[in-house]
């Protein structure tokens, strides 16, 4: 899989760190932080996730692919995506 950094340009995927959903996730207030941490969904098909290009410039970035095929549609820094929603 080849990731294209915004700063570094295209990349094997071997340079990133998968770091997780891309939604914001929000930790429960009264305690119960085992579904929280534990159960995440599985997803199919187009989702977006957070990678940080570690082994490059240390840029967060959010990725837009299909988890099956793993084409990616677009790939934005964080504070991008956050702004474009």
């Amino acid at each position: 899989m080849r990731i294209d950094c915004p700063f570094c340009g295209p990349r094997m995927g071997e340079e990133f760190v998968y770091l997780g959903d891309a939604a914001m996730l929000e930790r429960p207030e009264d305690g119960a932080t085992v579904d929280y941490v534990f159960l995440r969904d599985n997803p199919t098909g187009r989702h977006r996730e957070l990678w940080r290009h570690e082994g490059g410039c240390g840029s967060w970035l959010v990725v837009e692919r299909n988890v099956s095929t793993h084409e990616i549609y677009s790939v934005r820094l964080v504070d991008e995506a956050r702004h474009a929603g």
